[in-house]
């Protein structure tokens, strides 16, 4: 047990022989020229090329200048001496440039996210809309569509009349109907309708639904103004083929029926007995 004492009691001594020892024993470094390249390393300065050179008569005696800046040192050492200023984190520094460009890319990346997140809500919002079951319900449909479109559900499918085709009467009806003029218009007509109720009734993306929308109304206005030309010119020419027929020598008034000469003569003194 003594023996036990004695030892425990010899290890502070030597915890504190050891701590003498390394005091006196470690030297801290303070080498001037290993400082200058530290601050050439980073941004403080760039220069002091230490170690310095001495001369002794003209000649440069410092043997750690030779090895290390001078004649025996090596080529990449002068090189990097007489070169341009290289610090990492001078203002236009390498590394400040990558930090810089680093700055830039998280911004990018922060934009990238925002306008993938905005693409994901896009296309979740179209997914509602790729089926038929919710095209009602779109806003552009109901705000623009709807209206614009109407007209193609209130024309009738296969029109029978002048009043059907919207023209001005039975003449010009017959006419176009007699021309062929109306065969194929009813052509564009079922053209129309067949693929208006392909956009409202299939599944499709949102954004192909209202292209089909768009071109559906375009050829729905190409076909009103065909329709009207149509019936515009027919008119035309069947009026001016009446009044022709009406100013024509051969012609005769609607009215006149012939008369004998006793008559004539009645009528004559009808009209000039009041005059005389």
């Amino acid at each position: 047990m003594k023996k036990l004492v004695k030892k425990f009691a010899l290890v502070p001594l030597l915890l504190t022989a050891v701590g003498v020892f390394g005091q006196f024993t470690v030297k801290r470094l303070n080498d001037p020229s290993i400082v200058a390249q530290h601050k050439r390393m980073v941004f403080q300065s760039w220069g002091d090329w230490r170690p310095y050179p001495k001369y002794l008569l003209g000649i440069q005696t410092n043997f750690a200048y030779a090895t290390v800046w001078g004649m025996w040192a090596p080529s990449r050492n002068r090189d990097y001496k007489d070169g341009e200023d290289i610090r990492p984190l001078k203002p236009t520094g390498l590394q400040n440039q990558r930090f810089a460009q680093v700055k830039f890319q998280e911004e990018e990346a922060k934009k990238i996210k925002a306008a993938s997140d905005t693409i994901y809500k896009r296309s979740v919002q179209d997914f509602a809309h790729w089926t038929s079951a919710t095209v009602d319900a779109d806003p552009l449909w109901l705000l623009y569509y709807k209206r614009m479109l109407r007209p193609i559900t209130e024309f009738p499918d296969t029109p029978q009349n002048f009043v059907e085709w919207r023209l001005k009467n039975q003449q010009t009806y017959e006419t176009l109907n007699t021309t062929g003029t109306l065969k194929r218009l009813q052509e564009e007509l079922d053209l129309i309708k067949e693929k208006y109720s392909m956009s409202r009734s299939m599944d499709m993306p949102r954004g192909k639904r209202f292209l089909m929308y768009h071109d559906t109304l375009i050829k729905w206005r190409r076909f009103v103004q065909e329709l009207r030309k149509h019936n515009d010119k027919t008119t035309l020419l069947l009026d001016y083929k009446n009044i022709l027929k009406n100013h024509s020598p051969y012609a005769l008034p609607q009215a006149w029926t012939p008369a004998s000469d006793k008559q004539i003569i009645h009528n004559t003194m009808q009209q000039y007995k009041h005059k005389f």
